[in-house]
């Protein structure tokens, strides 16, 4: 599948006469609890050349390919994609630590990641993070019968809010990472929900887990109390710089 998707990234290079300066996965198979039949979710970062920013006119800052039942591929202008990390978007921080890395541009992924910590918001992403595990949980896990990835999924974003809580910093994509923070009597269940997760398919249900349920409502209601109300002051030019030394 690597051989197919750098193909694929090749081919929207020529068709969009642009350049890919960074491709990951952003999905399960990023996070780590992947099922038999889990897409891959790709994502991008790629420029134009100089002609195209010259232009009165508003122009396209996405590329993408029609989803399919196995690849879902699609990318972000750098303008785009540098205005958005200048708003500390979770997403796009999540996808500069992906541990699958399709195509990269040594400099340019050096250089963002060292801005991580610079435009990173506390507050930006514990607002991320907890609004997708309280639509999860409202929407997903209230009744008898839940699916099973759905627990995976919420969990990821509450642990990402806890260690947001815990050390104000960046956290970490990969669930394995996150857990650390975990309660510890919960292990055990989780271990099971990503032994059955890898084994089944993304229509997997499972009963609903009191316990697992009661954890995420506790320190939802926790993490609501910690978010700051204060924002980060950022000062454009080191983004300013990466913009115009890639649009050459």
């Amino acid at each position: 599948m690597k051989a197919i998707i750098q193909e694929k990234l090749r081919a929207l290079e020529r068709e969009f006469d642009i350049r890919i300066l960074f491709a990951c996965e952003s999905g399960s198979r990023a996070w780590g609890f992947a099922s038999a039949d889990s897409d891959f979710d790709v994502r991008f970062i790629y420029v134009h050349k100089a002609d195209f920013y010259l232009s009165l006119n508003d122009q396209r800052d996405v590329v993408e390919l029609p989803v399919n039942e196995v690849l879902d591929i699609s990318g972000w202008e750098l303008r785009k994609a540098l205005r958005l990390f200048r708003k500390s978007n979770a997403p796009l921080y999540e996808w500069l630590q992906s541990p699958v890395v399709y195509e990269a541009d040594p400099g340019f992924v050096g250089e963002m990641r060292a801005l991580m910590p610079r435009y990173f918001s506390p507050r930006a992403a514990m607002h991320h993070y907890l609004s997708m595990t309280l639509g999860i949980f409202e929407s997903d896990l209230s009744g008898d019968t839940v699916r099973l990835k759905k627990y995976c999924y919420a969990l990821r974003t509450l642990l990402a809010c806890q260690w947001i809580v815990n050390h104000s910093e960046v956290p970490p994509m990969e669930f394995d990472k996150l857990r650390a923070i975990m309660r510890a009597d919960l292990n055990e269940t989780v271990d099971d929900l990503l032994r059955q997760k890898a084994v089944g398919d993304e229509k997997s249900s499972i009963a609903s887990l009191a316990s697992v349920n009661d954890y995420i409502r506790e320190q939802m209601a926790i993490c609501k109390r910690a978010v700051s109300e204060t924002g980060v002051a950022v000062d454009d030019e080191p983004l300013n710089r990466i913009f115009r030394k890639y649009i050459v």
